[in-house]
């Protein structure tokens, strides 16, 4: 079953319609919430990181 791409962009047209868009309330939250966290994980993986090196740099060297 094909459909003409006229007919495609009037689906399509018809379904971007039903989409309910968040407010610019409930984004803002969840921006800063995501913000807040990848500093989080930003700062545990710097952390581990350095632990991990200098386990290695002790490791490599024989203290």
């Amino acid at each position: 079953m094909s459909i003409s791409p006229l007919q495609f962009l009037r689906q399509v047209k018809q379904e971007a319609k039903k989409v309910t868009w968040p407010t610019k309330k409930e984004v803002i939250p969840s921006c800063q919430m995501v913000i807040v966290l990848v500093v989080i994980a930003a700062v545990f993986f710097f952390v581990v990181d350095m632990i991990l090196g200098w386990g290695v740099d002790k490791i490599l060297h024989l203290g």
